[in-house]
């Protein structure tokens, strides 16, 4: 149930991800933005948009890839068999934590640690 929650969000990341960057050739593991495509723009307030434009892709694909991340973790855990154990107690994580987060790595107690 979880493994395929967590396969159709990982989907859906890569979706979103692709649509303001790119893998970064270097490292296959991390994303870059990418700018939009920039003409000869004379105008001062045409070449603001565009930068504004590209911070707002680099902050939209930061978030973006920290969640991306928390969702192959949490596919890893499955694989792996340690989903679902909180990383700080080592108790099982409450059902209703998971079925609000699939990726979530601590119980409730410690949510916040």
């Amino acid at each position: 149930m979880y493994r395929a929650r967590l396969e159709e969000e990982k989907t859906k990341l890569e979706k979103e991800l692709m649509s303001v960057g790119r893998r970064n050739p270097s490292n296959p593991a991390d994303w870059e933005p990418v700018p939009q495509e920039v003409g000869q723009e004379s105008d001062p307030a045409d070449r603001a948009d565009l930068i504004s434009h590209f911070e707002d892709n680099t902050a939209i694909l930061k978030d973006l890839e920290i969640r991306f991340n928390q969702v192959n973790a949490a596919l890893e855990r499955i694989d792996a068999g340690t989903y679902g154990v909180c990383t700080v107690s080592g108790e099982e994580i409450e059902t209703d934590r998971l079925d609000a987060d699939p990726a979530a790595t601590t119980c409730k107690q410690h949510l916040n640690s």
